[in-house]
């Protein structure tokens, strides 16, 4: 493979376009088009298609940008570590992949410990599909992922589930919204504007099953796979809407509602998947730890 050719793909795949890419490169569109045209033939693939007047990325197109990214990145850091000064303590790379599903505040508190394992790191952290992360995972592109769920068994990557806690679910509602909860919680949720967790989300499932149980049939005016832009919809009184009781008073104070109940009937529980059984890499150690001995420790269900 002539790595130029790779080279001009990315920079145009970056840049979203053939004028742009041709400006940053300081060459044509003729000569930049025919770089990549080369490189399609070799590869025997279509990386881009014509959708108007701009370029987009074909299936095949964004598993070769994938792959360009990790090859170039590896440039620079290779270029990083020779250039770098000796008896400069070199920065432990930490490759952790965070599922979409994962509260940002969750993932924000297992990851911080990480930066305490007593010698520099370097954080790579990447969020996406849960299916997505464990084949990156699996590929040894990433060290760890962190989920709301364990590894599923139908899955075939050797990988090991590693649980961190659990904590139990609150229920908040912006101050716009606390005249239409006229009884005591849970009954308060019939008929209101509910916001819920996505259907791939590990509580979905819970939840559905809490609300029969308690007889409770909310109006269901969004469903969302990102736990903040959930929030954010809540903080502007468009719903009631749940998140992990250990962050309770983090989410009152951030987004401005007010806690209308907790239960331990609901449980949202988190995970480290990784490759080892046993593990060694110092930050998931670290990462480990904290969860089990003091981030979950203060969740008290009352």
């Amino acid at each position: 493979m002539n790595f130029k050719h790779l080279y001009y793909f990315w920079v145009t795949a970056k840049a979203g376009g053939i004028m742009r890419a041709g400006e940053q490169l300081h060459t044509t569109p003729q000569t930049l088009s025919g770089q990549i045209k080369l490189l399609e033939d070799w590869l025997g693939r279509k990386l881009f298609r014509k959708t108007g007047r701009q370029l987009e990325l074909t299936e095949h197109g964004r598993l070769a940008l994938g792959y360009a990214d990790q090859i170039f990145s590896l440039g620079q850091d290779l270029e990083t570590a020779l250039r770098q000064a000796r008896g400069v303590q070199r920065r432990l790379e930490f490759r952790v992949g965070v599922a979409d599903s994962v509260s940002k505040s969750v993932a924000y508190r297992l990851l911080e410990p990480a930066f305490s394992v007593g010698q520099p790191i370097k954080l790579l952290a990447s969020e996406g599909k849960f299916d997505d992360l464990l084949a990156q995972l699996a590929l040894h592109r990433l060290d760890l992922v962190i989920a709301d769920e364990p590894m599923p068994k139908r899955l075939s990557v050797k990988a090991f589930n590693h649980p961190l806690g659990s904590s139990a679910v609150s229920f908040f509602a912006a101050k716009a919204l606390l005249p239409l909860l006229n009884e005591s919680f849970p009954a308060c949720l019939n008929g209101v504007p509910m916001l819920v967790p996505g259907a791939t989300a590990a509580v979905r499932q819970q939840l559905e099953g809490w609300f029969a149980k308690h007889q409770i049939t909310p109006v269901v005016v969004g469903e969302f796979d990102d736990a903040a832009l959930m929030k954010a919809f809540g903080r502007e009184g468009q719903g009631v809407f749940m998140a992990p009781s250990v962050l309770e008073a983090e989410t009152c104070q951030q987004f401005d509602v007010t806690t209308l109940g907790r239960t331990d009937e609901l449980v949202e529980s988190f995970y480290a998947v990784s490759v080892e059984r046993r593990i060694s890499h110092p930050c998931v150690l670290a990462i480990t730890d904290a969860a089990r001995g003091q981030l979950f420790s203060i969740d008290k269900v009352v």
